[in-house]
């Protein structure tokens, strides 16, 4: 278990005892791992990163990764003016290192294992309402762990998918600059609504992501209202070395109705890989109380014990499961699992699909089929046309307005910064309705990709 305080509930929403913690994960895991690797690469400062071996080893894994060696270096080259910079939409990258998947398709993720959701909506016991919803939140962190990157959105691009186990999800790209998207899900039992602004830190052969967003989650029994922060995420290893992925630090889940709430410690990885993967933590009542303590792998599968007020498991009980990763496919050239393909796939997509869908964008789709000249044709000539409409927009003096959601006054504070909230707007539920009851029959297939907001452009 982990080495905090079972009295307390830990920092919560940016409190300093969420930073104290996240400060003490990354100083640790960077006195433990990394090494600078001068005299082997000609550049000052480089820090390689083995998960797996010692300080030793970061020489040899230098010379690791998917980059041929002209191409590590000349990135290098282009890419150390950027240190300490935030790079989300600032850098144009190569498709070598991206998926066939893009952010807002990305976000759906979170709905494979949306049935835990559900189990939170039909419990009555408060405390593994909390159980079930946080090991929710930690499933998709097997997902998240993905070394490609996936597409940045274009502004006004949508995502659809379709009666998933009773779940719609929506996601819109709702600004460029800077980059925000807002989702929204829901079935029978709760709707989920996010919006999402990443903010990054280029440190060199490595990147902090700092998940800047609004998540809440709405029970529809109940009506409770429960609220994420996530911890950040570090990226390793982006130019030398095999490219991985660490969350050290603290997830709360806050019940905003009752007080409850969860906090999750996200264990650094250290030598020769410990601790890397762990998850332990606790569910606390509104006095802060321990109630239930929870432990895992969040790439594998997570279990709670009932336990007393200083944190220990009550006599006669045990651990049990609460949730399991899903068996996944081997060998995936990009890691997918089974879920993320049909995220993909026009299987999950509604009747009459948005013509801004993700599905048809064509540098996904040619990268999907490994044609990676033509992914980087299409990949730069849409981005010179979204630079296109920003110059025709500040010409007519005209912004860009959402579809499917709308902005709010709401400023909601995060751990790394302020975030204006956008709320789904209902509009298309109406569209969906009006899809679903449609006799147009068209292949979705054949649908022409189309965000953009002037249609006069093409050239």
């Amino acid at each position: 278990m982990a080495s905090n305080d079972p009295k307390k509930a830990g920092g919560g929403g940016g409190g300093s005892g969420f930073f104290a913690s996240l400060a003490s994960s990354i100083s640790n895991l960077g006195s433990v791992m990394t090494k600078s690797v001068n005299g082997l690469v000609p550049y000052e400062g480089l820090e390689v990163i083995n998960p797996e071996g010692s300080t030793d080893d970061a020489a040899e894994e230098a010379s690791r990764g998917r980059w041929k060696q002209e191409d590590r270096d000349g990135y290098w080259k282009m890419m150390q003016k950027y240190i300490g910079s935030d790079v989300t939409s600032m850098v144009t990258l190569p498709v070598i290192i991206f998926e066939p998947m893009t952010m807002l398709q990305k976000m759906a993720e979170l709905m494979e294992y949306s049935h835990l959701l559900d189990m939170a909506d039909k419990t009555e016991d408060p405390y593994m309402r909390m159980v079930y919803a946080s090991s929710w939140a930690i499933s998709v962190y097997y997902a998240f762990q993905r070394t490609w990157k996936p597409f940045n959105p274009i502004l006004g691009e949508t995502y659809e998918m379709a009666n998933y186990n009773g779940v719609n999800f929506i996601s819109e790209q709702v600004s460029h600059h800077p980059p925000m998207s807002a989702g929204h899900a829901e079935n029978e039992h709760f709707t989920y609504d996010c919006t999402s602004k990443l903010k990054t830190k280029f440190l060199g052969n490595s990147i902090d992501v700092y998940p800047v967003g609004r998540t809440r989650v709405t029970l529809k029994r109940d009506g409770v209202v429960l609220d994420l922060v996530p911890p950040l995420t570090k990226v390793h290893n982006l130019i030398f070395g095999r490219t991985w992925v660490d969350s050290p630090g603290e997830m709360v889940m806050t019940n905003l109705t009752t007080g409850d709430k969860v906090v999750l410690y996200f264990q650094p990885c250290g030598w020769f890989g410990s601790g890397r993967y762990e998850v332990d933590g606790y569910v606390y009542n509104a006095s802060e109380e321990p109630k239930i303590l929870m432990t895992g792998k969040w790439n594998e599968s997570m279990s709670y014990q009932p336990c007393d007020g200083e944190g220990e498991p009550l006599p006669g009980t045990e651990l049990k499961e609460v949730w399991k990763l899903a068996d996944v496919p081997k060998d995936d050239k990009y890691q997918y699992t089974h879920f993320a393909h049909k995220i993909n796939s026009f299987d999950t997509a509604p009747k009459k699909l948005l013509p801004s869908d993700s599905r048809l964008r064509p540098d996904r789709y040619a990268l999907e089929m490994g044609d990676m000249s033509k992914s980087g044709y299409e990949k730069s000539s849409m981005e010179e046309r979204q630079r296109a409409e920003k110059r025709t927009r500040e010409e007519k003096g005209q912004g860009f307005t959402p579809k499917w959601f709308d902005i709010t006054e709401e400023v909601t504070p995060t751990p790394w910064g302020d975030l204006e909230v956008y709320q789904f707007n209902g509009k298309y539920s109406e569209h969906r309705a009006a899809g679903d009851n449609s006799e147009d029959n068209t292949d979705a297939k054949s649908i022409e990709f189309n965000p953009w907001q002037f249609q006069d452009l093409s050239t």
